[in-house]
């Protein structure tokens, strides 16, 4: 097995499956890389032994043994936009790479996840040194509609880390992450990884773009990664999945401020349940944006923590400690209104009681809804390959969502997303 065979399959396979689609894992892990491919493209039929190993795979999880055979009518129209050899080279021009499990760089820390491991991590920024260690890494996540006291303590927070030696993870969003990552780039020694940005969409992107400035920051002197490739844009199931990641490179995670439906928290249970230590800064008992903090307080998911040693303690020593330096560079991220799609988050702003447009969709549906354009109507042909389903799925999913007024039809077999 080549190293250029593996890089292009495991490209080809990032484009061709949606982040955490378990059935392609549960493939790629029975078959490897390039088989997996060719199985997958309908280039060779899946051999028996690989099959039943693909379904033991995915037994647990109590799927139906026809997976793999409606796996492949879901990629099926996903199979012509193929250009592995073309992602490569986008990432090659940006001084990026593509990091996969079968180089010795990559983080043990993710094969935690077992099937739920990414395929590859497309990378900006400096590999040499690679990725830091699990004991060296700490993600710093919350709201995006961060208050003044969160962004102050998310500042001190992440500087007193960086100043210790560890590297700051966080999603590149605005609010608690933006000012996690620029605390961390104030505030870290040279030729150390500063802070590490998990994004949701390709790495070529700098989304939001009013962290444009930020994100190129990070990608020089930390770095930028992506399980999904060059050019695919943010989704909602895309921000959800990402933070298993961000859980999975981090030896501690700690929420700054969260409503109560924040993705925040949807990144700490993912730590919590790969057994890593969360902590949770307390706010006013009258500020909804502390009101998630408390809710894992209070259920016993998160340990208090109020600053950087705190969280320090939580990591467990480092070999070499360094000075502890408090200051952050005080400047407070922009916070526009309704700029796109948050880490999960809830989107309407209006707290636990409102109930979101995407609460109980399936996975399918929620893709599916991801995919709908708001103003022009569009086929269910492209739908299909927008979200990574077979057109009876996507046929089915659309009368669901038009039940719910979350599609509408427009036009001759037209459709596009309702006003709900």
């Amino acid at each position: 097995m080549s190293v250029d065979a593996v890089l292009t399959a495991r490209a080809a396979l990032s484009r061709l499956f949606e982040p955490s689609d378990m059935v392609g894992l549960a493939l790629v892990a029975a078959a490897g890389p390039e088989q997996a491919l060719r199985i997958a493209t309908g280039q060779q039929a899946a051999p028996p032994a690989v099959a039943a190993e693909t379904a033991g795979y995915l037994s647990s999880g109590g799927s139906r043994g026809t997976a793999l055979a409606e796996g492949l009518q879901r990629w099926a129209p996903r199979i012509p936009d193929l250009a592995p050899g073309r992602d490569l080279d986008a990432i090659r021009r940006l001084g990026g790479e593509l990091l996969v499990p079968e180089d010795s760089r990559w983080p043990e820390s993710l094969r935690h996840l077992d099937l739920g491991m990414p395929l590859c991590l497309w990378v900006r920024g400096n590999l040499t040194r690679g990725l830091p260690v699990l004991e060296r890494t700490v993600a710093v996540v919350g709201s995006r509609d961060s208050t003044g006291y969160g962004v102050s303590i998310a500042g001190d927070i992440c500087a007193g880390l960086a100043g210790r030696g560890y590297t700051v993870v966080s999603g590149g969003a605005y609010g608690i992450d933006a000012q996690a990552h620029r605390a961390a780039l104030a505030s870290a020694s040279a030729g150390t990884t500063a802070t590490i940005a998990v994004m949701a969409c390709g790495a070529d992107r700098y989304y939001p773009a009013g962290n444009e400035d930020l994100l190129r920051t990070v990608a020089a002197r930390g770095l930028l990664l992506s399980e999904v490739p060059p050019g695919s844009a943010p989704t909602r199931w895309r921000f959800l999945q990402r933070n298993r990641i961000i859980a999975a490179l981090s030896a501690v995670t700690v929420v700054v401020e969260a409503r109560w439906r924040s993705g925040a928290l949807n990144t700490a249970h993912h730590a919590a349940e790969l057994g890593r230590a969360v902590g949770a800064v307390p706010g006013s008992v009258y500020s909804a944006n502390s009101a998630g903090c408390h809710r894992l307080l209070r259920d016993g998911s998160a340990v208090c923590v109020t600053d950087a040693q705190e969280i320090a303690e939580l990591a467990g020593p480092l070999e070499t400690p360094v000075t502890d330096t408090a200051a952050t560079d005080g400047e407070r991220p922009a916070r526009p209104g309704g700029a796109g799609p948050e880490k999960g988050g809830d989107p309407t702003g209006k707290g636990s009681n409102h109930r979101a447009v995407h609460d109980g969709l399936t996975v399918e549906d929620l893709l599916l809804l991801d995919a709908l354009p708001v103003r022009s109507g569009t086929t269910v042909g492209k739908l299909a390959t927008v979200a990574g389903l077979s057109p009876p799925g996507v046929r089915a999913g659309l009368a669901r969502l038009e039940l719910e007024g979350l599609a509408v039809r427009s036009g001759a077999d037209l459709w596009r997303r309702g006003r709900h």
